[in-house]
């Protein structure tokens, strides 16, 4: 996930503005899809797994 769509993801939950966290999981997923595989996880922060 970009670092962009991240920073504004958490300012969304941390001001609980459901429409506006709607809107940018609505973009990750159209983001997710129109991004050939591989390419996507650059510049990424998600959790390892356990």
């Amino acid at each position: 996930m970009p670092q962009w769509l991240c920073n504004q993801l958490m300012r969304a939950y941390l001001k609980k503005d459901r429409r506006q966290i709607k809107m940018l999981n609505d973009c990750w997923f159209f983001y997710h899809r129109q991004t050939p595989a591989g390419t996507a996880s650059s510049g990424s922060h998600t959790q390892p797994s356990r």
